[in-house]
Order: C-alpha cells, then sequence, then structure tokens
C-alpha cells in the first residue's frame, strides 16, 4: 500500500528535507507519494507540518492518521480548534546535540567570563580566575529531553546543576525541583540559569521582576527555550539596575527581533538569532518515517503531543 504524505512546510524546508525523507521512507520499508500541495485532502494519510507552511485549516483531512510537527515547540498549532487529529512534535538527536553544544558553549563563557578576557584593552594585566565549575551553580528550568541533556552535560563538567520542572523528576546527577516552592529555590541558587520550557499559559512570563530578583546578585540569565518566557521590561530593568550582570538571549517574542528593540543597544546582552539548535533534517526524517511506521502498525506514535498540557 502506497501512502499520501504532505509536507506542509515552505519552499526552502522542502529543499533541504525531500532527499533525507525519501531516504528515511525507503530505509524504514515505507512506500510514500510526497505532496507538497494539494487539491484532495481527504486522501492525506499523514501531515509533515510547519506553522509558516501551507496548512492552517485541518478540517478536510478527513483521512489523515497524525500531523507530525517539524519543531520541538507546538504552541503555534496546539490550540487550532481544526487539528481533531493526534499532533506529534519533533525530538531528534540532532537537535537535541545542537542544543547540548550551545548552551555548554555559553555557560562556559559565562562562567570563565570569556567576554572579559578577549574585551580586555591598554595592555592591561588584569588575571581574573573563575571558581571551578563545582563551585558554580547552575539552574535548568524545563527538563524535558532538551533540558535533560543539557543538564547532564553540565553535570559531566562537574557544575553544580539544579533542575527545575512542573512535575517532580529525578535525574541523576541533578537536584531536581518542581512546583512553586521548588521553582523558587531553584532561582534562589541560579549564577547561571537556562530556559528550556515550552511556552503555555503556565509558562508565559515566567521570569518576571519577582523571580528575577530571587536569583543571586550578579547572575546570569540564557535563553535558548521561548522568548516569551521572559518579561522582557523586567529583565531589563534587573540588567539596568545591576542585578543580573548578562542576559543571552536566542529567542524572541517577535522574530527577526525588531531593529528598535533595546536588547539589541543593551551593553550587557547578547542576542544570537534563534540558532541555539536547528532540527537536523536528516535526523529529523528517521523521526517522521519512525512514527508513520508505528502508525501503519498500529503502535503509540511517539512524542504525542497532550493537549491540556499544550506540549
Amino acid at each position: 500500500m502506497t501512502l499520501n504524505v504532505l509536507f506542509a512546510a515552505n519552499e526552502y524546508r522542502w529543499q533541504q528535507y525531500q532527499d533525507p525523507l525519501r531516504d528515511a521512507f525507503a530505509n524504514a520499508g515505507l512506500a510514500v507519494d510526497l505532496f507538497t500541495e494539494t487539491d484532495s485532502p481527504e486522501i492525506m494519510d499523514y501531515i509533515v507540518f510547519a506553522p509558516n507552511g501551507t496548512v492552517s485549516d485541518f478540517s478536510p483531512f478527513t483521512r489523515c492518521k497524525a500531523v507530525l510537527n517539524l519543531w520541538a515547540g507546538v504552541e503555534q498549532v496546539v490550540g487550532n480548534q481544526t487539528l481533531t487529529q493526534p499532533l506529534c512534535r519533533m525530538v531528534d538527536a540532532g537537535l537535541e546535540e545542537g542544543m547540548v553544544e550551545w548552551v555548554t558553549g555559553h555557560v562556559l563563557r559565562h562562567h570563565l567570563g570569556m567576554d572579559a578576557q578577549i574585551t580586555q584593552q591598554d595592555s592591561a594585566w588584569n588575571p581574573v580566575v573563575p571558581p571551578l565549575a563545582r563551585d558554580r551553580t547552575v539552574t535548568i528550568l524545563g527538563l524535558g529531553a532538551l533540558g535533560r541533556a543539557c543538564g547532564e552535560a553540565l553535570a559531566a563538567l562537574r557544575f553544580n546543576v539544579v533542575g527545575w520542572s512542573a512535575s517532580q523528576k529525578d535525574i541523576p546527577g541533578l537536584t531536581c525541583l518542581s512546583g512553586d516552592d521548588g521553582l523558587a529555590e531553584a532561582l534562589r541558587q541560579a549564577e547561571i540559569v537556562v530556559l528550556l520550557l515550552p511556552l503555555t499559559d503556565a509558562t508565559a512570563n515566567l521570569l518576571n521582576a519577582e523571580r528575577l530578583a530571587l536569583m543571586p546578585k550578579g547572575g546570569v540569565v540564557i535563553n535558548p527555550g521561548r522568548g516569551a518566557l521572559i518579561d522582557d521590561d523586567a529583565l531589563l530593568a534587573a540588567l539596568n539596575a545591576g542585578h543580573i550582570a548578562h542576559a543571552t538571549l536566542d529567542v524572541f517574542r517577535q522574530e527577526p527581533l525588531p531593529g528598535e528593540h533595546p536588547f539589541w543597544a543593551h551593553p550587557n546582552v547578547t542576542v544570537t538569532p534563534h540558532i541555539a539548535s536547528e532540527t537536523r533534517p536528516a535526523t529529523a526524517s528517521q523521526v517522521i518515517a519512525e512514527n508513520i511506521r508505528r502508525g501503519e502498525a498500529g503502535e503509540p506514535f511517539l512524542f504525542l503531543v497532550d493537549r491540556a498540557k499544550g506540549y
């Protein structure tokens, strides 16, 4: 039986994914016809989806067995009332590895004081020796696949890693906290805080003025998660007051970040253009093929989204 799969993303993504998807389907033993547009939505068996793609109304896809999101985040589609099919988010090895590399690199940058070392001028010999990693606490907010992987990598470097999640987790090598009291305690210890939470009603503006004030003076904020996890005005106020020493931000409420946004000009803000981690077509295609194989075999889908939680 040949399956019909609609690739509902933009042309740029199609150029990236068409060959890896075909290879992954062949390796999984699946006979698939790939479409980038259709006048017959009722014949589609699966949709590979990106929010900037070609589908916003899922109701005509009456035969569709699942919508397979290309990204880890699903906040732009999970509330779509026409989406009644199972929705799977993307969790792939390439994305995880890329995030670990980016987070570890920027934690080490701030831990070692690399910015100050690089920008020394006037031949000033000013040796500043950082503490050892074991004497530095890094807090990870969000202990899903990405947060756990980053926490484990930092713990392997001997950082004292505190992780927080909405529900209690148990991860060897990490101090795991949960709930409101746990969040407050995690932030009180956070010399460096890394945000890797999904964006939901419960996490929007999670890092607000009150919670930033809980962090030790001179703390650092690193956000490769979602822009709206942070109250921008509260962060700028904490930076201007000197309570937060630096913020390294990869994600923003509006992207690209508008040229007039104060983050660009702030001396204690590093802006990176949403590059912390990218879904890799080769590994992501394997996840998509495996989920379609599972759907055809009657097995549970991988990374199925809980609509009530929003991720």
